[in-house]
């Protein structure tokens, strides 16, 4: 398909009014090349799907400290920005807000990945992702870290 062939598709959908929500995510990556998933608890919304570690970036907060700050509060690990390789994002409509994501790889961390928050985790190949239920946002990312591993 040529550019001028797309333009002359119909234009998105704007999604006005909706909030975009920023929120890092991480691909813990073990040496065996599996990586680390969570799976929403129950009483959260879309409770029971599986999804990358991370959280909501904060106002005045860089994506990088806020996955550094989540991973130590939610996994109870050490990490730095300089462990953290962009791997791609996801930019994703959902009913009441716009999701923005940025997924880092992290091959490198301090600690043992603890559940803190008691949250049920899996190690998984990239390829054995798409057996399994996550948000809709985080699916286009598996390409993407797939890609790259």
């Amino acid at each position: 398909m040529s550019c001028h062939e797309s333009l002359e598709q119909p234009k998105p959908v704007q999604a006005k009014d909706l909030p975009i929500i920023l929120v890092a995510a991480v691909a813990l990556i073990e040496p065996a090349g599996r990586v680390l998933l969570a799976q929403r608890p129950p009483g959260k919304s879309m409770a029971g799907l599986w999804e990358f570690p991370g959280g909501k970036v904060d106002k005045g907060e860089v994506p990088e400290f806020a996955l550094m700050r989540e991973l130590e509060e939610e996994l109870g690990i050490e990490t730095r920005p300089t462990c953290y390789s962009p791997v791609g994002f996801a930019s994703h409509s959902y009913e009441n807000f716009h999701l923005l994501m940025p997924l880092f790889a992290c091959r490198m961390w301090k600690g043992r990945v603890t559940a803190r928050e008691g949250q049920v985790f899996k190690w998984l190949y990239p390829r054995e992702m798409f057996s399994i239920e996550m948000p809709a946002a985080d699916i286009p990312l598996i390409h993407q870290l797939e890609a790259m591993i």
